[in-house]
């Protein structure tokens, strides 16, 4: 049996057993998402949002992207964003990222890794910025834990720069942001950032007319 036969094959065990458990299950499912958390993590295959926050299907909209970045070009990233705060009214985001991250220790060499360079590069001005700390630390795998957790604070930051979270907070006191680090090794979230609606930031990145 092929790989991907077998994926096939255990879908339709689990849509089963689902069945068996609450035969109304999928037609619930059908009718109407309203998760209360937006979730913005890593492509890593090992951090699936729903399995590491015991959440059910319909309970949390997932953006995903290599190294849980928030760039403000990213069209998908601002698409994703806007329906679930203007349309699904999510009360919390969350920006997650893990130990370990192959993303993240990858932006701290000089290696050529072809077109992701493009996107490495906004890790690495989150790395210039505190290399005065990340070089301090002498363990280097240490300092690339302390750079994943510094990258998600930034791309927290980056959520409040944005017009659609701050159109939010003034008109709606919503979402909450969230920042968080996902041990690979044990399995646990660990939060490290925290914005409220309405946090004062750099006024530099203020919309006054929304």
């Amino acid at each position: 049996m092929k790989s991907f036969e077998k994926l096939l094959l255990t879908n339709k065990a689990w849509a089963k057993e689902k069945v068996e458990d609450d035969p109304e299950y999928f037609l619930r499912q059908a009718k109407i998402q309203t998760p209360e958390f937006l979730w913005i993590g890593c492509s890593d295959s090992r951090v699936p949002a729903n399995e590491v926050t015991g959440t059910a299907p319909g309970e949390i909209f997932v953006h995903r992207n290599i190294a849980n970045m928030v760039v403000h070009t990213d069209l998908n990233l601002l698409s994703v964003l806007d329906y679930a705060v203007n349309h699904l009214k999510v009360k919390h985001i969350i920006v997650c990222g893990h130990y370990g991250c192959g993303g993240v220790k990858a932006s701290m060499t000089q290696h050529s890794l072809g077109i992701i360079n493009k996107w490495l590069r906004n890790i690495k001005d989150v790395y210039r910025i505190h290399r005065d700390e990340i070089d301090g630390i002498p363990d280097e795998e240490a300092r690339a834990d302390r750079l994943v957790e510094l990258n998600t604070k930034e791309q927290v930051m980056n959520l409040a720069k944005t017009s659609i979270i701050q159109a939010a907070w003034k008109h709606h006191q919503r979402p909450h942001l969230h920042g968080w680090v996902y041990g690979l090794k044990d399995g646990i979230l660990n939060p490290v950032f925290d914005m409220a609606p309405g946090t004062h930031i750099d006024p530099l990145y203020e919309y006054d007319n929304l």
